[in-house]
């Protein structure tokens, strides 16, 4: 009798096993099925491909040229092995590394660049756990570009502050979110390195990744990644959405709304004839599969949106699999220049494939009155 059962719990197994290889192999060897809409007339083409998983990028354009910075590492998980590499580019084609910036036995992500009295600043989140779990702001200060000092934390402490920006080249705005979510607040600099808390914008929802975009009214415009159900980053969600805030001069009232379009993951907000546009990170399946939004189980794209105070409207994608998202956005001769990461773009892997698989940093390169008209159109 033990016999028979432990034949039958092999053979159950065998078939479990079975069921798992056909299951990652049909995840491995689906074409992509990205939705690149023809109009844009988008160039892509590779800015880094070398086998390793890169990612988080960031972009801005000072002193006649380009400078690129994003992750390097093994994989999408936290590791003491990760680098933010810097590149610089004259026309965002031919690029040459210029700097690894890291922390001692500490990981370091998404990188965020601000041109401030004219040195160029580099902010970013250092981590120390497998999950990745920023606990706080660093940053560098360069002042040719190629020189950079180790990185040092900011005040407050516990806050992660996205891409800073300025309406007048005086005072600066960066929305950020509490290290343990939950939280966005937004916060202001005159000189990038002092921030004081202006206001809160959001309690719940597990709130993370927050970016913020002027009006041509001078509001402010908010982001806000909401992963609902005070779910774990890597888990589905059928409340996963993005919050909408809006707020005039001086910041501290905010009306909000949210979008169940997207959970807007990694997003680069910019603003063109008076429209707010982002790229970030789109979930295809959207809220409900069975496993929810932004599930590990999920494909992934990245997306270009506009975003306005009472929706966020999916335009496009760009061509992208897998792991990716995280951009930087340039405005530059009637071009939007954007980066991104992606996974091999023939393929459409689920993002748990993606978290473990080289990853390349892209360049895409848009007529603005393309994108307009696109959005014009919808």
């Amino acid at each position: 009798m033990l016999r028979k059962a432990a034949k039958w719990g092999a053979l159950a197994l065998g078939l479990l096993l079975l069921l798992f290889v056909a299951l990652v192999a049909y995840w491995a060897l689906r074409p992509n099925r990205a939705q690149v809409d023809p109009a844009l007339a988008a160039e892509v083409w590779p800015v880094v491909s070398d086998g390793l998983h890169n990612s988080n990028t960031h972009l801005i354009y000072w002193r006649d040229a380009f400078y690129l910075v994003h992750a390097r590492s093994r994989f999408h998980m936290g590791n003491s092995d990760s680098r933010l590499v810097v590149r610089r580019s004259a026309d965002g084609r031919e690029w040459e590394e210029i700097a690894a910036l890291s922390m001692p036995e500490q990981d370091i992500r998404d990188p965020k660049f601000a041109v401030i009295d004219d040195r160029l600043f580099l902010y970013a989140l250092p981590n120390t756990g497998f999950e990745p779990e920023p606990y706080g702001t660093v940053v560098s200060v360069s002042d040719d570009g190629l020189t950079w000092p180790p990185f040092t934390p900011i005040e407050p402490q516990g806050w992660l502050l996205w891409e800073p920006k300025t309406q007048d080249g005086a005072t600066w705005y960066a929305a950020a979110y509490w290290h343990e979510h939950g939280r966005s607040a937004l916060f202001r600099s005159t000189d990038g390195l002092a921030w004081e808390h202006v206001s809160a914008i959001h309690e719940g929802d597990r709130n993370d990744e927050t970016a913020n975009e002027f009006l041509p009214d001078g509001r402010m415009l908010v982001t806000a990644r909401l992963e609902g159900d005070d779910r774990a980053w890597h888990q589905g969600s059928r409340h996963a959405a993005t919050l909408l805030a809006v707020a005039a001069p001086p910041y501290t009232e905010w009306t909000a709304t949210r979008s169940a379009t997207a959970r807007l993951d990694g997003p680069a907000l910019f603003s063109y004839n008076g429209r707010v546009y982002a790229v970030g990170r789109f979930d295809p399946e959207g809220v409900e599969s069975w496993y929810g939004g932004s599930s590990l189980l999920g494909r992934k794209r990245t997306a270009i949106y506009e975003v306005t105070p009472d929706a966020l409207v999916w335009l496009s994608d760009l061509p992208s699999a897998g792991d990716t998202s995280y951009a930087g956005a340039v405005l530059r001769d009637g071009y939007l220049y954007t980066t991104y990461y992606t996974n091999d773009t023939r393929r459409d892997y689920p993002w748990l494939l993606g978290l473990v698989m080289p990853s390349d940093i892209m360049m895409a390169r848009i007529p603005l009155e393309n994108l307009e008209r696109l959005a014009e159109d919808l």
